[in-house]
């Protein structure tokens, strides 16, 4: 435990340290970088999010109503919108050391507890926001400053534990306050693990009991159950979503637990409703994929669910959305590939699971980049698509490229040996030598084993087409050793219950055994989650060959309603697409009225800049002007707006060498439509949108800094256009 002395020495330090200024920056904050990046328009009383909370000192009524919703967005992990509301607590009362302190929590949370203090830019910025509550902390009571000096402790330098440090302290508020709700829900959250869930679960149960629809009580009691024993926190998967039904993640989070105890189609709902409520938030609020946090991971999650129902078209149609997605480039993730990611990872699994070796072999049907980590994953879904088409020469040829690639990078990822003991286990069963097939094929499912045994398998969702038991039940199917193959099958449904492949096959084995009953109720047990399946599955039509008379019955650990997609369409599209541009009405240098509608046909670069005042601008401007042919040659058209006076821009020397349209925002109604006004500081920020020849945005970047990055401007129009050879659709 650390000293009191090293906490006093931490604190004093933030308290000395005064704030970071930004300088005379045009586009940046006055009050410090930490403030230059989020969203930076005011909120609106949001509907739909459940309710908690906190009572905290302001100066002003209202700032209570704004600390309460961002609060309650905090219960559900919607960290950009909460920081959006406690931002407006900080406009309406400067002082407000609480709205400091919410801030800090939106980067300073559940996700960022679990290891030292990271030093990354994106997280430490929140650091500045908890310095400025530090900074205040004698305006409160004894309870907030408690509080704040938790977070102050727990996210000091030298701490290595944030959440162990948190649930200590929280424990301590949560006996000197017992009438606190919101100090034990956070205390259940941040003592959460898989061998003490029963005391998490105790705590949430008495925050319930006073509080029936506490969003944040369920949450956390989904999570605290998803590792352990995922039935117990059914009572809440059935409540979350109802309790915020407009947030995403409230519907998200009970398909953690459905989909691990086999209720695909419920599972399917929730994660189905989730993608839509986003997508909804997402074109209303001019969001981007890359802009909500959660957007990939939900989408993902959903191919997975919609491929163990079957829905092959589905999941790979959600998978290549996420792959057209737009990108984000950031110094951490340059080529702003991280949504890319989930859908090549959702588009591998998807034609391995369903076998789709031609698709897998074609050329450009996978959007490959030339990177080491695409290399070794082609190489090794390559192997798998000869084995399956029987080309075996070709198979062995790129397994010894996967190892080669493996040695070069000097990868050293556990998975990658079971990788290679999978696809030379289906190799030399492919060549007829069974022996040294299972031995290797036993050898990765007892790593896989041992990985979920120690919680080290990742299922959030698996990236895994299948788990490898189900591979072994099929090649001693083949075999006709059948009993050998209803234990491997048994240990695959143990691992993905109701699983409809290792069902499949489980039916297939006890027809061959004369197990009549037996192969019934596997058969009604696909026929139930495969109810709405694509109808080209071979796995299905094995069975339906038995000829056994099957109805379809659910094995489910609690009653599930059927997943039928169109009954969620008043929700909104669950495939991301480009949104509807907003309305722009400027005039020119000359008087003329430019509208969006006017341009259709055309692509447009749209830039909101500051004036030839500022550096940047020009900067970005003149960039952009010295790719003028390349732009053209993507049939696009550069509008550049600013708040200038058409008689401004047309005597302006600087921008008169610009061939971009030079258009007049009056009263920066233009610049608000398109989130490019701070709301907070009342100032003009810089924005760079690509429109499409439709009207619909593809990407945007709104920030304290204009967007320089002229060749990804270009790599994108190129991807809108469909002209880059690499496009997912």
């Amino acid at each position: 435990m650390r000293s009191a002395i090293a906490v006093a020495s931490a604190v004093l330090a933030l308290v000395l340290s005064g704030p970071l200024r930004a300088g005379d920056k045009p586009g940046h904050s006055e009050h410090g970088s930490a403030f230059d990046t989020g969203l930076r328009q005011r909120p609106w009383k949001m509907a739909g999010i459940g309710q908690s909370h906190f009572e905290i000192t302001t100066k002003v009524p209202e700032v209570q109503v704004w600390f309460d919703q961002g609060n309650t967005l905090l219960h559900s992990f919607w960290f950009e919108e909460a920081e959006r509301s406690f931002r407006w607590c900080i406009k309406l009362d400067p002082d407000c050391a609480m709205g400091y302190w919410g801030l800090a929590r939106c980067g300073m949370n559940w996700f960022t507890s679990f290891g030292p203090w990271s030093n990354d830019p994106e997280v430490k910025r929140y650091r500045d926001f908890l310095m400025e509550a530090v900074r205040r902390k004698g305006n409160v009571s004894e309870r907030e400053r408690r509080y704040i000096e938790a977070w102050s402790e727990a996210f000091a330098p030298d701490t290595q534990k944030p959440g162990e440090m948190l649930a200590r302290r929280l424990q301590e508020i949560s006996i000197q306050w017992p009438d606190d709700i919101e100090a034990k829900v956070l205390y259940a959250l941040f003592s959460m693990r898989r061998d003490g869930a029963l005391g998490a679960e105790m705590v949430l149960r008495d925050v319930l009991a006073k509080q029936p629809d506490h969003p944040g009580a369920h949450h956390y009691r989904i999570h605290n159950w998803d590792g352990a024993a995922p039935e117990q926190g059914l009572p809440s998967c059935a409540r979350y979503g109802p309790v915020a039904p407009n947030i995403g993640h409230a519907n998200h989070m009970p398909g953690h637990n459905y989909s691990k105890l086999g209720m695909w189609h419920e599972a399917a709902i929730s994660m189905d409703s989730a993608t839509r409520v986003e997508l909804s938030y997402m074109n209303e609020r001019l969001a981007l994929p890359f802009e909500t946090w959660n957007f990939a991971h939900n989408r993902n999650y959903l191919c997975y669910i919609q491929e163990q129902l079957g829905m092959e078209q589905a999941a790979l149609a959600g998978a290549r959305s996420l792959l057209a997605a737009p990108r984000n480039p950031t110094p951490s993730d340059k080529d702003g590939e991280a949504t890319f990611m989930y859908g090549l990872g959702a588009l591998l699994r998807g034609l391995v699971k369903f076998e789709r070796w031609d698709t897998i072999l074609a050329k450009d049907s996978i959007p490959w980049r030339d990177k080491p980590e695409d290399q070794v994953q082609r190489a090794w879904v390559e192997t798998l698509a000869y084995i399956g088409q029987g080309k075996l020469v070709d198979a062995q040829g790129r397994l010894d490229d996967f190892e080669a690639l493996i040695k070069k990078e000097d990868i050293a990822h556990p998975g990658l040996k079971s990788a290679v003991d999978i696809a030379e286990g289906l190799l030399r069963a492919g060549e007829g030598n069974i022996l040294e097939a299972t031995r290797l094929l036993s050898s990765a499912a007892e790593t896989e084993r041992a990985a979920r045994r120690a919680g080290e398998y990742e299922n959030d969702p698996p990236f895994e087409a299948w788990p490898v038991a189900r591979l072994l039940g099929e090649v001693y199917l083949n075999q006709g050793e059948h009993r050998l193959a209803l234990a491997a099958y048994g240990e695959a449904l143990k691992a993905e219950p109701n699983d409809g492949f290792s069902l499949s096959g489980a039916a297939r084995a006890h027809a061959a055994l004369g197990n009549d009953a037996e192969a019934r109720r596997c058969a009604d047990a696909l026929a139930y989650v495969w109810s709405s399946a694509d109808a080209d599955l071979r796995w299905r039509h094995s069975v339906d060959a038995l000829g056994l008379v099957t109805r379809p019955f659910a094995v489910t650990p609690a009653p599930e309603r059927r997943y039928q997609p169109a009954q969620l369409d008043a929700l909104g599209p669950n495939v991301w697409a480009p949104f509807a541009a907003p309305k722009l009405d400027c005039v020119d240098e000359n008087g003329v009225q430019v509208k969006l509608e006017d341009l259709r046909g055309k692509n447009v670069l749209l830039i909101f800049f500051l004036g030839k005042e500022c550096v940047h601008c020009m900067e970005q401007l003149t960039a952009v002007d010295g790719r003028k042919s390349d732009f053209e040659k993507q049939n696009t058209v550069v509008l550049a707006v600013s708040s200038a006076s058409p008689e401004k821009n047309k005597a302006s020397a600087e921008l008169g060498t610009l061939s971009a349209r030079l258009l007049s925002d009056k009263d920066h109604e233009n610049a608000r439509r398109y989130t490019s006004f701070d709301d907070f500081e009342d100032i003009e920020l810089h924005s760079t949108i690509l429109i499409d020849t439709s009207g619909r945005v593809h990407w945007k970047r709104t920030g304290g800094d204009p967007f320089k990055d002229v060749d990804f401007l270009i790599a994108e129009l190129k991807r809108m256009n469909g002209t880059d050879g690499k496009s997912a659709e």
